[in-house]
């Protein structure tokens, strides 16, 4: 007879596991002895054997008590399926783990390369990250759902930014996120980007297709306005 630590050495498992497996029921518990004690056989330790090796090669728990004293071709057909769901499982986390290297790229996993690569320059110039945050969002919800005007805006964007004028209207448009709506250089920034949309107007510039997918990437990320930005904007429409 062989007691529970006996036993869980003979089979290279934990006590806790083989009562585990009694609870679950895939190993039957044995009789006690006069002092209350449970005492096992030779043909526990083998059951405990193949059960320690089926679970170990991710066979689980919920089948492995159909699969203990299967025929031959009823296990090799089951432990097929079973390495069946183990590949898929693989190429998931596989998967995943792409998707989190990616992520380690920051925007790159949402936005396209040309975008990512436009927001990189932002923060060359200096552009505040949360002004990036809100060019990114829009971003997202433009190449979503509506990806044509997302990348004819793209391309239009980069041009912009290389004009050492509309880089400099842009920068101090981004830093009077933070100013007063009363603040005397807000009238001065507004005649200044509007002649300067005024003398740069371009034929080629194309339309939006999607009107409401633009303001919705314009204005409805949290934090997509301040009172200073609303003042500049009435201050243009003057």
């Amino acid at each position: 007879m062989i007691t529970i630590g006996r036993l869980a050495e003979y089979a290279g498992v934990t006590i806790k596991a083989i009562r585990h497996y009694h609870e679950r029921g895939l190993l039957a518990e044995p009789d006690r002895d006069s002092s209350g004690y449970r005492r096992y056989t030779a043909q526990d330790a083998v059951d405990l054997i193949k059960i320690r090796t089926l679970a170990e090669a991710g066979v689980p728990l919920a089948r492995i008590k159909d699969l203990h004293d299967a025929d031959p071709d009823t296990l090799t057909a089951a432990i097929a399926e079973i390495d069946r769901d183990l590949r898929d499982r693989i190429a998931q986390l596989r998967r995943t783990r792409d998707q989190l290297a990616q992520l380690r790229g920051g925007e790159r996993l949402f936005v396209s390369p040309e975008v990512a690569d436009y927001l990189d320059d932002l923060r060359e110039l200096g552009v505040s990250e949360h002004r990036i945050h809100l060019e990114r969002d829009g971003w997202i919800l433009m190449q979503t759902a509506a990806p044509e005007d997302a990348a004819r805006w793209i391309t239009e964007k980069r041009d912009l930014i290389t004009d050492p004028e509309f880089r400099a209207i842009y920068l101090e448009h981004d830093a009077a996120y933070d100013w007063s709506p009363n603040d005397p250089r807000l009238p001065a920034l507004a005649d200044r980007t509007r002649n300067w949309f005024a003398n740069h107007s371009r034929s080629e510039t194309h339309p939006v297709h999607n009107p409401t997918i633009a303001r919705l990437a314009a204005q409805s990320q949290p934090g997509a306005s301040s009172p200073a930005w609303d003042r500049l904007a009435q201050l243009m429409k003057g």
